[in-house]
């Protein structure tokens, strides 16, 4: 019996110090230029957001973009319209350090802190919140495919 619950924590250690796992678990390396590009356009995505600048998100938003926020689901056409819209007011934001993760040669997640005085409508939209932006490079740019958000437990 004791032989039989060993076998799978013995067969686990030589896949994971396998010369393959180890190749498999390797983080891909992101260019300087790369990393700067991607720091800079979410940046520049909540400057385009501030000033109401829909150009800019039909150029930094993905055709496929999924945004997850406290009120469900949107994608491309919603975001672009929403930030088109004078229905929401930022006074003031500020982002923490942002924190890039290659997860492949041509995606990049970034995660980061983010305050914000803004309200749409009526509404205050929640702040402090803990934010996730996930890039992939198509046709040799930078896109946006993902944008989610969740309110600090500590403000």
């Amino acid at each position: 019996m004791r032989a039989a619950c060993l076998l799978p924590a013995v067969v686990l250690a030589l896949v994971a110090t396998s010369p393959l796992a180890a190749e498999t678990s390797a983080a891909p390396m992101l260019s300087a230029s790369d990393q700067a590009a991607i720091r800079d356009l979410e940046a520049r995505s909540w400057v385009a957001w501030k000033s109401h600048d829909s150009a800019f998100f039909e150029q930094f938003l993905s055709d496929d973009h999924v945004e997850i926020h406290g009120d469900g689901v949107a994608g491309k056409a919603a975001v672009v319209d929403g930030v088109r819209s004078p229905a929401c007011v930022v006074r003031s934001y500020a982002l923490g350090p942002l924190t890039l993760v290659a997860v492949s040669a041509n995606a990049v997640l970034v995660t980061y802190r983010a305050e914000q005085d803004t309200t749409c409508g009526t509404q205050k939209v929640p702040s402090p919140v803990w934010a996730s932006s996930l890039y992939a490079k198509r046709g040799g740019r930078w896109v946006n495919v993902l944008y989610q958000h969740t309110p600090s437990a500590r403000p």
